[in-house]
């Protein structure tokens, strides 16, 4: 899909995590969907009630971003990767990791998902000097 595509598909993409998830997954995950969805009634209708401006102002703000979601979590890292979808697209300089709290390291989260988000710059770094020949398609 096109990245215009993509912010247009962020609303219904937020809630079929939800729905995969109820249809997927095992008692532990759907106990988590329902405390969470209970805790978001809860909490939303705390802050309409007592009328609390600025969580008011963050709720809104929060429902933007999971709107984008699609775009920026899937669209960015997948875009033009038809031929090889396993090799999805990276960030590997240090200033755009810094503004993206280095959350653009796909390529090792594909290869090796089990290693903890923290250590994937490290991981990064082992792959570079490993097989220096993979093909690293940047975000941007």
């Amino acid at each position: 899909m096109t990245w215009c595509g993509a912010i247009l598909y962020g609303p219904i993409h937020m809630f079929k995590i939800h729905q995969i998830t109820w249809k997927l997954g095992n008692n532990k995950y759907r106990r988590n969907l329902i405390f969470e969805l209970i805790s978001i009634v809860l909490f939303t209708s705390f802050k309409f009630y007592f009328d609390i401006h600025w969580l008011i102002y963050h709720a809104i703000i929060m429902v933007i971003g999971e709107f984008l979601m699609a775009f920026f979590a899937v669209w960015t890292v997948h875009h033009d990767t038809h031929d090889n979808p396993e090799l999805a697209r990276n960030q590997r300089s240090g200033w755009k990791n810094k503004i993206t709290f280095s959350m653009f390291y796909h390529l090792e989260h594909r290869l090796f998902p089990a290693v903890p988000t923290i250590k994937l710059p490290e991981l990064a770094r082992r792959i570079d000097e490993s097989i220096p020949e993979i093909e690293k398609k940047q975000i941007f």
